[in-house]
């Protein structure tokens, strides 16, 4: 197993990056928040795992241990692949995943995209007791998305779940999204939510 990758960022797109390690150059797929924490040109350090199929050896890459341990523990849900994984870390962050797991919160689990009510309930039920416990994770609680209208909420509430004040997260979703435009549908939340995030990363440089 690939455990970390650590080299020059050759290349970074909407879900992956290049990495140079020792002259060859490692495709890593990761989250919109690991990604907009990359520079190209400059070194980059990512803890790994790789997942090995018949036809395929695909890399994934994480800020840390803890967020790669969580990939790896909701792939054994049934149902639950690499990709969908993945998508779970760019709207969750491993607390918060934590959380919603413990307190049975299937309305969190279901913003992300691919997650329906029954395959909560299923993540739920064949993950209890087993992500750890979460801790306390800063900042206010979020105003709950249906009383901001349309999808934008469930957007600025996933970027407060990955640790973002709820000032920053409406001011980058209202840079993204004109208020004047139509609301936010189902089919455009992750579009939304990976703009928002480079934004935010962007303004963390």
């Amino acid at each position: 197993m690939i455990a970390s990758v650590r080299g020059t960022v050759q290349a970074v797109r909407l879900d992956g990056a290049v990495v140079e390690v020792g002259g060859v150059g490692l495709l890593v797929h990761a989250t919109p928040t690991t990604l907009g924490s990359l520079r190209v040109g400059a070194d980059a350090t990512l803890a790994t795992s790789l997942v090995v199929r018949e036809d395929s050896l695909t890399l994934f890459g994480f800020a840390d241990a803890d967020e790669r341990s969580v990939f790896e523990a909701v792939q054994t849900v049934s149902g639950v692949g690499p990709r969908l994984a993945l998508a779970m870390l760019a709207v969750h962050s491993p607390d918060t995943l934590r959380r919603a797991v413990a307190t049975e919160d299937l309305t969190a689990l279901k913003r992300v995209p691919g997650i329906g009510h029954k395959g909560a309930q299923r993540i739920v039920l064949e993950l209890a007791g087993r992500l750890g416990a979460p801790t306390d994770l800063p900042g206010a609680a979020p105003v709950p998305a249906a009383a901001r209208g349309d999808r934008r909420g469930e957007v600025v509430d996933a970027l407060v779940g990955l640790g973002w004040n709820a000032k920053a997260a409406e001011d980058a979703v209202s840079g993204v999204v004109d208020e004047s435009a139509p609301p936010v549908s189902d089919a455009d939340v992750a579009g939304v939510l990976r703009a928002a995030l480079r934004a935010l990363g962007s303004g963390r440089g």
